[in-house]
């Protein structure tokens, strides 16, 4: 017997940006809704801090687009990439049928508890901290709820509906037996930070060089780095030693040679172990799966966030009514795969494309060329093809836009 049971309408597990998002869009609808995060706050290093514009429209549309802008943040206009001494604009949102026409970077701790505190307005949301999710409940083949641990003991949680929003390792998930289908990667990511000067440049910037791909962040007073790596040669690089990793570093970003000691040990460098998958089925009687925990996407692009949040947008669309109804349906739950498996797919595909196609053979061939790929020189010399990369990084296919409605708040 559980320490706590709680009923709910619906339970949410996972506070990140799907989570919040759906949690918040069903408080607003009337719903009752519980939240489960595993974690004390929000407080998360490198994790993806990218809001693209269609996500922007989204808070345009709920009236809070201005106070979500009024946080700290960066703009990126334009997505950028070198190569030797060419510098090519790869995608240009300035033409984008949106309010915000430009990829914001946030800290998504910023944007978490920028949605909790929204979502904390409306009476029937329960944001649940420090609740580690360990087993759905199932009555008659039908998910009813979870069990969590807490600090306090343990806790059921019973609800009409489940939604599994945690994550690539989703112990929900996995708990329910749900078939994954897995695309593979060739790389995987090692993130890490160092100053940033008034100085320096002011757009995030991408550069392949002689086998290497390198990202950079603008963070405001920080540069969030990325080496993009082939899969599984970390170790290999720690064996040859950090001082040869900082020289690649003040090679690949000359601006920054002065600041390459702020790598002090391997500590200061972060692994992102990158996998591409999916569901084959999204959902089970009372139990469905949005966010990462249905689909893992690359971080090309860096729209897993957007693509995260269009899920629950979408999933707040279509199971509002059902559930305050009281009566959701596994063919509602279908709804939701059906209208958005397709995005998915057709990015994953996308990405896959570019991994195997431009990432994997630049990784692997260490040539000094700097000859643009016929992509890259297509766009520099074509400024309109710009808009094409831009439209599919910055809306994503089939963007959603908020249909429930909108519930007194608390008085």
């Amino acid at each position: 017997m559980a320490d706590e049971v709680r009923i709910t309408q619906c339970c949410v597990v996972g506070g990140g940006p799907a989570g919040m998002m759906l949690g918040l869009l069903l408080a607003r609808a009337g719903v009752e809704v519980t939240v489960l995060e595993k974690h004390a706050d929000f407080l998360r290093d490198f994790r993806g801090d990218t809001i693209h514009p269609s996500t922007l429209e989204l808070m345009h549309e709920l009236g809070w687009l201005e106070e979500l802008l009024a946080l700290p943040h960066q703009k990126a206009p334009v997505l950028r990439f070198q190569r030797g001494a060419h510098d090519v604009v790869v995608g240009d949102f300035s033409h984008l049928p949106t309010r915000a026409r430009y990829i914001a970077f946030m800290p998504q701790w910023d944007l978490l508890d920028f949605l909790a505190r929204k979502a904390a307005e409306y009476p029937g949301f329960h944001l649940r901290r420090c609740a580690e999710v360990t087993d759905v409940l199932r009555e008659k083949g039908c998910v009813v709820g979870v069990q969590a641990r807490t600090p306090e003991g343990s806790l059921e949680v019973r609800a009409s509906l489940v939604v599994a929003a945690d994550g690539r390792t989703s112990v929900v998930r996995q708990r329910a037996g749900l078939e994954v289908e897995v695309l593979g990667a060739p790389m995987d990511v090692l993130w890490f930070r160092v100053a940033r000067k008034p100085e320096d440049p002011e757009d995030p910037m991408g550069r392949f060089e002689q086998g290497q791909i390198f990202v950079l962040i603008n963070r405001g007073d920080s540069w969030q780095c990325g080496r993009v790596i082939s899969k599984g040669s970390f170790d290999a690089l720690r064996e040859a030693g950090l001082a040869s990793f900082r020289e690649d570093f003040a090679r690949l970003a000359p601006f920054l040679a002065d600041r390459t000691h702020e790598l002090a040990t391997w500590d200061d460098v972060k692994l992102l172990t990158v996998r591409v998958d999916r569901l084959r089925t999204w959902y089970q009687a009372g139990l469905l799966c949005i966010g990462d925990a249905a689909h893992a996407m690359s971080p090309v692009g860096g729209v897993g966030i957007n693509l995260a949040v269009q899920d629950a947008v979408a999933a707040a669309n279509i199971l509002a009514g059902p559930l305050l109804a009281r009566h959701v349906t596994p063919m509602d739950l279908r709804r939701v795969q059906e209208r958005r498996e397709w995005p998915t797919r057709f990015t994953q595909r996308a990405q896959v494309l570019i991994q195997n196609r431009v990432l994997g053979p630049a990784l692997r061939s260490p040539a000094a060329s700097t000859a643009l790929p016929l992509p890259l020189w297509l766009v520099q010399h074509v400024p309109f093809l710009r808009r094409i990369p831009a439209r599919l990084v910055g809306m994503g296919i089939r963007p959603e836009h908020v249909r429930t409605p909108a519930a007194p708040p608390r008085a």
